[in-house]
């Protein structure tokens, strides 16, 4: 019951600002305006509503490479596998 008295308040925040507020801004502005609730029941009402906060900034993610794109070729002929740990090297 309670859930069903929140969710238009939740709408009526969410597109005042624009569809800007997150969970943080809307469970700060319904105690503001005299409204006890906890910010887990805010996300979860928005997460039913389909609700979401716009996220500032970029992304930041991983450079994926493409598999066909050519590889340089290895001029220097490095080996990068394991040495055996005890291998004792010549002294000559």
């Amino acid at each position: 019951m309670r859930d069903e008295q929140l969710m238009p308040l939740i709408e009526d925040i969410h597109t005042e600002s624009g569809g800007t507020c997150g969970v943080r801004r809307i469970s700060r502005a319904l105690r503001r305006k005299g409204v006890a609730v906890a910010r887990g029941t805010v996300e979860r009402l928005m997460r039913e509503l389909g609700l979401e906060g716009v996220i500032r900034g970029q992304r930041r993610r991983a450079t994926v490479p493409e598999p066909s794109a050519p590889r340089p070729p290895d001029l220097v002929d490095r080996d990068f596998g394991p040495r055996r740990r005890w291998e004792r090297r010549s002294r000559g």
